[in-house]
């Protein structure tokens, strides 16, 4: 199997091209610090990844900005701080202010010479626009959970994004799916037969960071910790092509 073989790369866009991490921990942070609250950076994603999925879960067709908030609430309220609705919103709003990764960008406009690059992404559409400015716009197109009503993991999302890009004339054996979350992605991604590519970013880090820890991980056929390795790894095919 080689990378050549696929004609979509089909991205998770947060924790694989935009750090999330460095943008939640940069909101959380401070705030838990102002209150007292002595957290490493794991204690905080952590506690974050599984408030999240949970109110993910529980609310399918809540805009992603609002799903924020509610976490940041639920986070409140487990760490037992006062309630603060200005700072819950403002946290809500908090995604144009995460940052790319810096590899991001320049493997983008390298692999758009090669694939139809898609996002399925969580985030809502405004949101992830901000996102894709700050990598220069790469995206042939964008599938979020504000447009389908539900969250991944549900399958839903990837049947909805498979018979998109099936009318666009790539089919599901065509497509390479490529994330860093193996809750969020690969798992429904292996169940519903796509053909994985993980971008591990957190490679040599301790902890399960902003995502749910997975008993069985899924199985991947691709693995990198970077996009630029991966952009490399296409180039390499090429030179021998």
């Amino acid at each position: 199997m080689r990378l050549s073989d696929f004609k979509a790369l089909t991205f998770d866009c947060y924790g694989t091209l935009i750090d999330w991490e460095a943008g939640i921990l940069n909101e959380l942070k401070p705030w838990a610090k102002k209150h007292g609250l002595g957290l490493t950076d794991d204690q905080i994603l952590e506690a974050f990844a599984e408030v999240e999925s949970a109110v993910e879960h529980d609310n399918p067709g809540m805009i992603y900005r609002d799903i924020l908030a509610e976490v940041h609430r639920k986070l409140a309220a487990k760490w037992k701080i006062a309630a603060d609705e200005k700072t819950a919103k403002d946290f809500g709003e908090s995604v144009p202010r995460w940052p790319a990764f810096p590899d991001s960008a320049e493997a983008l406009a390298y692999l758009k010479q090669h694939y139809t690059l898609v996002i399925l992404s969580n985030v809502h559409n405004d949101g992830i626009a901000a996102s894709a400015a700050k990598m220069g716009k790469p995206f042939h197109h964008i599938f979020t959970a504000e447009m389908i009503g539900s969250y991944k993991p549900s399958r839903r999302n990837f049947e909805y994004m498979i018979d998109k890009l099936k009318g666009l004339g790539v089919p599901k054996d065509k497509i390479l799916h490529t994330a860093q979350s193996l809750f969020h992605d690969h798992k429904p991604a292996q169940e519903i037969g796509l053909t994985s590519a993980w971008i591990d970013r957190r490679a040599g880090k301790q902890g399960q960071g902003a995502t749910k820890k997975l008993a069985n991980p899924p199985k991947v056929q691709f693995r990198f910790e970077s996009m630029a390795a991966f952009a490399a790894a296409h180039k390499a095919e090429q030179k021998k092509a």
